[in-house]
């Protein structure tokens, strides 16, 4: 109830704002005219109950966003393909491409849904409360993941409610009721 996942659909504009910009490369993306098509592909979402298809192997869910494409953005099946196996080989499923979700721990669908978001290469991962189902352990594997692709050069933006988890990154904005409340920048020696 304090606004964190409701921020975070404003920023991929699954919601309006009710007030101010979503400014990103210099650019206002909230705007009419904005084309929200190609500022979507500069990101990849990861949510809390993962919204693995359970009809798919791994490869199909990881390679569903790439498969509807159209005119000069489609893609050939083989490019799908490799950049899915390079996705799912990231963060370490890749022995696991004709699974099915149902055959997997939560840890290891978690995953899916990180290799699907990053199979468009994307500046910035939105991750919803992406260790909110999984135990510690899975958890503290997926924050690795997430500390490796920041250290990849991508921009990281999670909601938690995990003070242990909110502890791993490198700055943290408290939200309550809506308004911001602190920005505190942490500092860590991450061991890659």
């Amino acid at each position: 109830g304090g606004g964190k996942s409701t921020f975070l659909r404003c920023l991929n504009l699954l919601e309006t704002p009710d007030g101010g910009d979503v400014i990103f490369e210099g650019q206002k993306i909230n705007q009419k005219g904005t084309d929200v098509d190609q500022y979507r592909q500069k990101m990849g979402m990861v949510f809390q109950h993962f919204n693995v298809f359970p009809h798919m192997t791994v490869l199909q869910n990881i390679m569903f966003p790439l498969q509807n494409l159209k005119g000069e953005a489609k893609l050939p099946r083989e490019e799908i393909i490799r950049r899915a196996t390079e996705a799912a080989k990231l963060v370490q499923i890749d022995g696991l491409l004709e699974r099915k979700p149902s055959e997997m721990s939560g840890g290891q669908q978690q995953r899916v849904a990180i290799a699907r978001a990053l199979i468009n290469n994307p500046a910035i991962v939105m991750a919803d409360e992406p260790t909110g189902n999984l135990d510690t352990k899975s958890s503290y594997e997926i924050m690795d993941i997430f500390k490796k692709l920041n250290a990849m050069g991508k921009t990281i933006v999670m909601v938690t409610h995990e003070p242990d988890i909110g502890q791993q990154t490198k700055r943290i904005l408290v939200m309550r009721d809506g308004h911001l409340n602190s920005d505190e920048r942490l500092v860590h020696d991450y061991v890659q």
